[in-house]
């Protein structure tokens, strides 16, 4: 009777310890499965991130993999050429070096020129970022039958998706420290001059928050912490309840009802957009109608901005300019609302790409990793010149294959 096959699930890739003891073996039991990982500095959307940083580094070198980092890659975030090399990196003074390498690791979605500096049958792993995605993206992919993982669609088998969760607990805070200072008197738009949050004999600035999840209850702890009065909207009813019980107290929440969600958003001086979509774009919840109905100066921070957001009056801005002013609204919708924070950020990211990395090293080939974790196929929207990834395949009038498919022919 055969035993059957052990298989790790996801989850596992981001809780076992990385610096467990290992028994000792013979050399000839050595397999020659080591990675030679590429860190390319970011040039676009004033991203400032780094996707590994040293402490990460030192770990894959003693496991055998090979790190080749760009110069300057971390600089944004605080960390020198020295420190990377300090960790056991090489560093590269040309991107065309960096790209050679058999996995690409970034923060921010390739370029089309940067795609065509990559190697047939290289493994990316990037965020995808909707709103900035060109229509030949996908189309130069596939041509050089790359095999790319969407960051923020990596799953855990509890239906969790773990950088996804780590990003939105900062981007929670930070949308809340960020609508303060847009609602600060200080500034080039017409800003009403409030304090988020409460003094005693005026009343406190009023926050409407669309979405119930991680991003959401990071900017209500905040929230609450400064006095503000806060209105939730989310259909999931589980999820409207669990938030009150991880927050600790009641809170004022709502279906997403359209006819009281535009009565409220009248009075709001502050909305978050916090919505996620598990597969495609996020939808559009806020009509320009209801906008154009908001108090003059107040704020719009659109944290889904990364999947397309969730206001009709969305449009892609950076870091470098952040805001725009629509309907006397501001709007604030920067895809990469984290990079505000590098260095925090690069590491929150490093822990988990580091384990991710480490199990994909320690299995023979990308296939048998995509064939044993259902998770990690989620997060496969190109495989080996297919588009597997059902809603972008739509989008842009791609064939559509299922990766279960063309996996399964291969075992």
């Amino acid at each position: 009777m055969s035993t059957p096959k052990k298989s790790f699930v996801f989850s596992t890739y981001f809780a076992q310890g990385q610096y467990l003891t290992e028994s000792e073996t013979l050399a000839l039991d050595a397999k020659n499965d080591h990675l030679i990982i590429g860190v390319p500095k970011e040039t676009t959307l004033a991203e400032s991130r780094v996707p590994l940083v040293p402490l990460s580094i030192r770990t894959l070198v003693g496991y055998g993999h090979r790190v080749i980092v760009e110069s300057g890659a971390g600089l944004n975030a605080n960390y020198s050429d020295h420190d990377f090399s300090e960790a056991g990196a090489e560093i590269a003074h040309s991107k065309e070096m960096v790209f050679k390498s058999q996995v690409l690791v970034k923060i921010a979605p390739p370029t089309l020129e940067e795609i065509d500096m990559m190697q047939p049958e290289q493994i990316l792993i990037a965020p995808l970022q909707l709103p900035s995605l060109d229509d030949r993206y996908l189309e130069r992919i596939k041509e050089k039958r790359i095999t790319a993982l969407a960051m923020e669609y990596l799953q855990s088998e509890d239906g969790s998706y773990p950088i996804v969760k780590i990003m939105s607990e900062i981007a929670g805070t930070l949308a809340i420290l960020t609508a303060s200072e847009l609602l600060s008197s200080y500034g080039p738009e017409n800003r009403r001059g409030v304090l988020l949050g409460s003094v005693s004999g005026v009343p406190p600035a009023k926050i409407v928050i669309l979405g119930s999840g991680i991003v959401a209850e990071s900017a209500i702890k905040v929230a609450i912490g400064l006095g503000a009065s806060i209105r939730v909207f989310d259909n999931d009813i589980t999820k409207l309840a669990r938030l009150q019980t991880n927050v600790g107290r009641q809170l004022h929440t709502s279906t997403l009802n359209p006819e009281y969600l535009a009565y409220q958003l009248t009075s709001a001086d502050v909305v978050i957009g916090a919505i996620h979509s598990k597969t495609g774009r996020t939808p559009i919840v806020v009509t320009e109608q209801m906008v154009s109905n908001m108090k003059e100066g107040a704020v719009i921070i659109d944290v889904s901005m990364d999947q397309g957001g969730c206001f009709e009056t969305s449009q892609l801005t950076s870091l470098s300019s952040p805001t725009f002013v629509k309907h006397g609204v501001i709007h604030y919708c920067v895809p990469n609302m984290p990079s505000k924070v590098s260095r925090t950020s690069s590491n929150a990211i490093s822990n988990i790409i580091t384990l991710l990395l480490i199990k994909m090293g320690s299995i023979s080939h990308i296939d048998h990793l995509l064939y044993e974790h259902q998770g990690i196929r989620n997060g496969c929207y190109a495989y080996k010149g297919s588009i597997t990834h059902e809603y972008l395949a739509k989008r842009f009038g791609l064939k559509y294959t299922q990766i279960e498919l063309l996996l399964t022919s291969k075992f």
